[in-house]
Order: structure tokens, then C-alpha cells, then sequence
């Protein structure tokens, strides 16, 4: 697990569904390969990670359906939104995603997209689904600490 400096990161977007949907078990920082265009784009704040998820193909790391908007001033340069775009990890940390996800059957999925010292990177975490009733205690418990906030203000 990498630790990140907060001051020094600038998040672009969240995946909110990701948490909700699945219970998260460990988490990577990841480096993303890029257009210059969706550079661009990216620092415009122009990303969508709702139904991005990431697959392991032939020992390398693939994020699927991050949508990034083209960029206004792209012209013929511009990018496909949706295009499969690879991620960077080290080879060690790919052994291990390998082995969780065809092993165990877990999902990789993106929580966020941010920029490090200028650089795009995505939070990539790895992931069990959640049952209905799972949901259903998180939304209950989210929604009484909610209710002891409240009486603890007035």
C-alpha cells in the first residue's frame, strides 16, 4: 500500500459507486497512460470513472471504460472517450493482481483519478461485491452515525 502526500494531489474524479458496491481489501496507486490530449482534458477536471473497471491481459494491467471527454481545442489530435487505456505497476504488484483476481474472483476497480506532482495517476483497489443486505447495514449505519452527529451539535 503506497501512503500519499494529500497537499501535493489534486483529484480529478471519484468512483462514489465503488465503495457502495464493493467491500475494498487493499489499494494501489497506479500510473495511467495518456494523450497529450487527455492530459488536457484531465486537467480541465473532464473524467467519469462511474462504470470503469480494470482487467489483467497477457500479465499487463488494462483500465476499461474511463470515459475522459475530448479536449475543446483537439481538432483531428483528439481521443476516443472510452478507449482502453493501460496502467502502470510494478511487476511484483501485477504478479499479485493476477493471483487475487483469477484465484479469489475479485474485481479490480478505479476509486479515484487524481494528479501527483503532476503526474495522472488512479487509485486502483481490489475488490469483493457486496449482497444487497451489505448495502443495506452500510446505509443504515452510515445513516445513524449521521442521526448521533446531529444531536451532538445542538
Amino acid at each position: 500500500m503506497h501512503k500519499t502526500d494529500a497537499s501535493d494531489q489534486h483529484t480529478i474524479a471519484r468512483n462514489k459507486r465503488a465503495r457502495f458496491d464493493y467491500h475494498i481489501i487493499e489499494t494501489w496507486e497506479a500510473g495511467i497512460v495518456l494523450s497529450g490530449t487527455e492530459v488536457k482534458s484531465l486537467r480541465l477536471g473532464k473524467a467519469n470513472l462511474v462504470d470503469s473497471y480494470a482487467i489483467v491481459t497477457k500479465g499487463e494491467i488494462w483500465l476499461l471504460n474511463l470515459h475522459i471527454s475530448p479536449y475543446e481545442q483537439g481538432n483531428q489530435f483528439n481521443h476516443e472517450p472510452t478507449r482502453t487505456r493501460k496502467l502502470l505497476l510494478h511487476r511484483k504488484e501485477i504478479i499479485r493482481l493476477i493471483g487475487a483476481v483469477e484465484r479469489q474472483g475479485l474485481t479490480l476497480l478505479p476509486l479515484d483519478l487524481h494528479f501527483k506532482s503532476g503526474i495522472a495517476k488512479v487509485t486502483l483497489a481490489l475488490g469483493k461485491g457486496k449482497k444487497l443486505h451489505d448495502k443495506r447495514e452500510d446505509q443504515k449505519r452510515k445513516d445513524d452515525e449521521r442521526d448521533m452527529a446531529r444531536v451532538r451539535t445542538r
